[in-house]
């Protein structure tokens, strides 16, 4: 006769529980699977697939009740875990962001706003068009697979356990945020060279010729300079980008810092 002890039950329910925390951790932060344009329900079937898919592939998991004091500890620390990736990847995309909104305010549409639906703000019409390009590069290169390899990669590099991390991790978290101020900056350099030395022209016209309506001739061309100098760098963009995902991935699983270091 078949039966099943509660020891079997508790280490099946552990086997896909713990991972499963993790994966719903990042797919609620992550880029792209975050968005409010994916429903909730669909994101939950999502993480559930991804834990039946990967969870034979994992590293034993510790022999813990799941309900127990013990098991809810493990669970809020992979469900932790899990956000942090989630935030180290969503960097990327803020810096790109970023980048948009230096330029959009060099050229002059800082005040070119619009409602995003899926963000749930006002976001500048620049940083949205320069960041739904970023995204669809991301999908190009197959981006959503590398989450899925870097999450199953995680549980070797950060093994489930009652252990805690290190307070260094989380700090290795927040200094990463400053990741988005360089990195934006550097992608819109040559945007804002091309601009910065437009303006500088200008100055130089209107010196010599006062005559001139400085208001009526440089903002036209400032914004005709900025679309120029953005149609000429996005042949240059995808290397920068490239490395900025590779970063992220490797931040992922880089942050976490055992609690004896």
């Amino acid at each position: 006769m078949f039966s099943l002890t509660t020891a079997q039950i508790d280490a099946w329910i552990a086997f896909y529980a713990f991972p499963l925390a993790r994966i719903l951790g990042l797919v609620a932060t992550a880029p792209l699977w975050s968005t409010a344009g994916i429903p909730r329900q669909t994101r939950l079937v999502l993480g559930l697939a991804i834990a039946i898919a990967i969870a034979p592939a994992l590293p034993p998991m510790p022999s813990v009740q799941p309900a127990s004091l013990a098991g809810l500890w493990i669970l809020g620390q992979q469900m932790l875990i899990g956000i942090a990736m989630g935030f180290a990847a969503r960097v990327v995309f803020a810096a790109v962001d970023m980048a948009g909104t230096y330029i959009g305010f060099q050229m002059g549409l800082g005040f070119a706003t619009f409602y995003d639906p899926l963000e749930g703000a006002q976001t500048p019409v620049l940083a949205e068009f320069i960041g739904l390009l970023a995204l669809l590069l991301f999908m190009a290169l197959d981006g959503h697979l590398l989450y899925i390899s870097t999450l199953a990669q995680s549980f070797h590099a950060i093994p489930v356990g009652p252990e805690a991390l290190s307070p260094n991790s989380w700090r290795n978290i927040a200094e990463l945020g400053s990741k988005i101020f360089s990195a934006g900056l550097l992608l819109a350099l040559p945007v804002l060279v091309a601009l910065m030395i437009t303006n500088i022209a200008l100055g130089v016209l209107t010196k010599a010729a006062p005559q001139l309506n400085l208001f009526a001739l440089g903002f036209p061309l400032t914004l005709i300079g900025g679309f120029v100098a953005i149609g000429l760098s996005l042949n240059y963009l995808a290397v920068p980008l490239q490395a900025l995902y590779d970063h992220a991935l490797r931040a992922m699983l880089g942050f976490a810092v055992s609690a004896g270091q």
